[in-house]
Order: structure tokens, then C-alpha cells, then sequence
């Protein structure tokens, strides 16, 4: 048996891609349904869509240890009898629920969520995202790295759909990984954004600010993440993790 305590930087950034992979095989099976409904759907409905939604999130958020918010969010005027629609659910201490969102824009609780990064940044590139760490007032009220990829059919973009991670879970999930290889971690956004780090004075989603690691994280910005592994200035090294958008900075 190999153990944990000789793990390598390069293995911890493996280890680290195969857990974020299976989240990002988890959407895009979501995604393939949607599609393949809405394909089929002239004039969709939330009425017709939520239970499709809801037979995978529920399940989800039931079983799996990371996810703790799921679901489906349509495209401006997409469905019929709904001008803007979530069909999201969250996962707490009060089990499973739906998130009650105000989709009426003449409300002053409104808020346009095309305007939000998990929205924006997948509507434009036409490829998964990860957004975050950020303070999830909207859902999870805790620091939330949330997961989205278009939902398109004939190039036309119809919503996103993903899935809400709290940092907390995903720290139990990594930190052991890190903290094996014996030197000092962070696991960054393609921003610099700290997801979590072996370092506690290093807190989930505030900036890493290292000299010319914007620049090194630069591929991880792009449509298709690209591979990095670059030295900084100060010495740490920077690795993809996979092709997940994430990268350790080790040494940091």
C-alpha cells in the first residue's frame, strides 16, 4: 500500500482533478438530458421541465458528499409560462427543499441572474465553469464554489445547469490530500481566488497575490483551460489541476 505521506504535488493536483471530474461528469450528464428534452420540447414549460430537474438533483443532493445545491436555470424567456425560472434545490440541517427565488422583475427582491459570474462566463465561452469561492447569500449563506455549463440546441443557449459545493466539504475532501505532501498548498481559481490552502492565514476566497501568477493563470482563464505548470518568481510552483480550471500554487 502507498502511503498518503509521500504523495507528490503532481499527485495531489491528479487527486484534486479526479474529485472536481466527477462533479463536472455528474453536470454534463444533466446537461445531455436537458438538451435531448428541450430539443424535443417546441415550447417548453416549467411545468413539464421541473420534474425532469428534480429527478436528478434530488438524488444527488441525497447521496452524494459534496453537492449541496443542484439544478436548472433557463435562459430569459425561455419557457412559456415563466419569463425567468430556477429550478434549484438545496440540501440542509432541514433536509431537502427547493429554493423559493422571486422571479417577478418588478419586485425589488429581484435580481437578474444573467448578470451573475456561474451565468455570465458559461453563457459566453459556451464551456463549464467554476465560480468561486464566494459568499453564497443567495442559497447557502457559507462560502460556495458553484459549477455550471450551458444547456444550448442548435447553438442557441437555453440556461445552465450545475451544482453548488460548500468550501467546507470540499476542504474535508482535499486538505488531507494537501497537507500529505508535506509542503505548504493553495488550491486556486483560474483568478487566483483561494479555494482552500494548507496555510489557515490563507482563507477561502480571499486573492493570492504572488508576483506573475495572474500571468501563469492565464490559460485556466481561457474557453478551453489549458495545461499550466510554471515557477514563479518567489519560487512556488503552479499546476493544473487536470482541466478543471483550478491550479495548486505550492510553495506559496
Amino acid at each position: 500500500m502507498t502511503s498518503t505521506a509521500t504523495l507528490s504535488p503532481l499527485s495531489v493536483a491528479a487527486r484534486v482533478a479526479v474529485t472536481i471530474d466527477g462533479l463536472f461528469a455528474t453536470i454534463d450528464a444533466w446537461r445531455d438530458l436537458l438538451q435531448a428534452h428541450l430539443e424535443a420540447a417546441p415550447t417548453p414549460t416549467a411545468a413539464t421541465l421541473d420534474p425532469i430537474v428534480e429527478a436528478f438533483a434530488m438524488p444527488a443532493l441525497a447521496d452524494d458528499g459534496l453537492i449541496t445545491g443542484a439544478g436548472f436555470v433557463a435562459a430569459p424567456g425561455l419557457l412559456s409560462d415563466a419569463q425567468w425560472h430556477l429550478a434549484w434545490w438545496l440540501a440542509g440541517t432541514r433536509g431537502i427543499r427547493r429554493l423559493a427565488a422571486i422571479d417577478d422583475p418588478s419586485s425589488e427582491q429581484f435580481r437578474d441572474y444573467t448578470s451573475l459570474e456561474w451565468w455570465r462566463l458559461p453563457a459566453r465561452t459556451g464551456v463549464r465553469h467554476v465560480t468561486g469561492p464566494y459568499v453564497d447569500y443567495v442559497c447557502t449563506d457559507d462560502y460556495t464554489v458553484t459549477i455550471t455549463t450551458p444547456v444550448a440546441v442548435g447553438g442557441r443557449l437555453l440556461g445552465v445547469v450545475g451544482t453548488d459545493v460548500l468550501v467546507d466539504r470540499l476542504e474535508r475532501e482535499l486538505l488531507p490530500l494537501m497537507r500529505a505532501s508535506g509542503e505548504p498548498i493553495a488550491i486556486v481559481n483560474g483568478l487566483g481566488r483561494v479555494v482552500t490552502a494548507t496555510d489557515s492565514r490563507l482563507e477561502p476566497g480571499s486573492m493570492l497575490r504572488l508576483d506573475g501568477l495572474t500571468e501563469a493563470l492565464e490559460p485556466l482563464r481561457a474557453a478551453e483551460p489549458a495545461r499550466v505548470e510554471a515557477r514563479l518568481a518567489s519560487g512556488a510552483d503552479v499546476l493544473a489541476c487536470g482541466d478543471t480550471s483550478l491550479a495548486l500554487v505550492v510553495g506559496s
